[in-house]
């Protein structure tokens, strides 16, 4: 997208795709449902899924395919993400609810053969990740707690038994032989709506940034129009969301911001490694990104989740549950080996600055 880049950013868009396309065999690209595990054994275990603040288990967020065709331990690639459910442990540019791993395997591995699954195979789930572990009904993650009663429902802790009880595991727990290993009425009260996330180049008009003096003329032309506002709209749709979100903040880097995603409003992942992020404040960047702890390796910026993911999420409220302005996702440099098929990357959350730490610097506000 910049002068001199052979690589331009890759756009997520939301997809609604058949669940059967979303399996691990499929490496997809995908947003809410269980996770498509890549490598099928040796999990993240159930504390590596667990928040740093609360302990609760992690929900799946979304993973993105994403091979290094330059190395061949790296041909397939997948990065995941998982968040709270508890908005309580969601803090301003605070990602210790946020966690994610990184999973790759050579062509030639133990789970998936050299050619890819045909499109219309729309048999068995195999293989999966329920063929090697005992999985969650909840969540899908590792599944080491088995019901009393009917010895067959598995689960990741004490949290999702309790929440498969009492969505309907309480009748059907007399009834073993009818019990499905792999799902229940439960896990919709806790996972995400699943979609494919769809990647496209994104397609820069200028082909260049725009200056700061350009952005700002461009922002008080958008004020000027009405199509953004210094009032809130209680009646605006999903697509006004962060337009909205323009009128609680003043900050020059938001403005740019919105400019950037202005044609494609609908995007929620930017992919970009190795570059810069898309900002979404000049506050609260990262000042140190710690190297990769396993190889000691610099990490370097991958992909980061738009803030209009949320509105595909169904939760409560932006701003009073799961919030945040992007999440930004560093990863080894290098994508380095280990002896574990799951490595821990880092999040990273910026969100958007306060209206009171900007408003002197806002080009309106003399006239305001």
């Amino acid at each position: 997208a910049e002068e001199g880049r052979d690589v331009v950013v890759e756009l997520g868009f939301i997809q609604n795709t058949p669940a059967w396309k979303l399996r691990s065999k499929f490496f997809p690209s995908k947003v809410g449902g269980y996770p498509a595990w890549l490598a099928l054994k040796n999990l993240p275990t159930n504390e590596e899924l667990s928040c740093h603040i609360c302990s609760k288990p992690l929900v799946f967020l979304c993973q993105i395919y994403a091979p290094f065709h330059d190395r061949d331990y790296c041909f397939h690639r997948m990065v995941f993400v998982f968040v709270c459910r508890d908005p309580d442990c969601y803090r301003e540019n605070d990602a210790s609810n946020i966690r994610v791993f990184r999973c790759q395997l050579a062509r030639e591995n133990e789970f998936y053969p050299n050619e890819p699954a045909k499109d219309t195979d729309l048999g068995s789930e195999s293989p999966g990740a329920g063929d090697f572990n005992n999985l969650c009904r909840i969540c899908g993650a590792l599944g080491p707690k088995t019901c009393g009663g009917c010895k067959v429902a598995r689960y990741c802790s004490k949290d999702h038994q309790a929440l498969d009880w009492k969505s309907g595991h309480k009748a059907e727990c007399k009834n073993p032989e009818n019990i499905s290993k792999v799902s229940c009425s439960g896990h919709a009260k806790f996972l995400f709506p699943e979609f494919e996330i769809e990647l496209e180049p994104e397609e820069l008009e200028a082909a260049k940034e725009k200056s700061e003096e350009e952005v700002m003329k461009d922002y008080e032309e958008l004020l000027r129009s009405g199509q953004v506002t210094h009032q809130n709209d209680e009646d605006s749709d999903t697509e006004n969301d962060l337009i909205n979100m323009a009128t609680q903040e003043t900050d020059k880097q938001f403005q740019k911001f919105r400019m950037r995603i202005k044609d494609y409003p609908d995007q929620i992942v930017r992919y970009d490694r190795g570059h810069e992020p898309l900002w979404v404040s000049s506050s609260n960047k990262p000042a140190d990104i710690p190297p990769c702890p396993s190889c000691g390796q610099p990490r370097q910026f991958e992909f980061q989740v738009m803030p209009q993911l949320l509105v595909h999420l169904k939760v409560d409220n932006p701003g009073k549950s799961i919030d945040w302005g992007t999440v930004l996702v560093y990863s080894c440099k290098e994508s380095c080996q280990q002896d574990r098929n799951y490595i821990e990357e880092l999040a990273y959350k910026q969100d958007y600055s306060p209206i009171s730490q900007v408003m002197k610097n806002h080009p309106c506000a003399a006239a305001s």
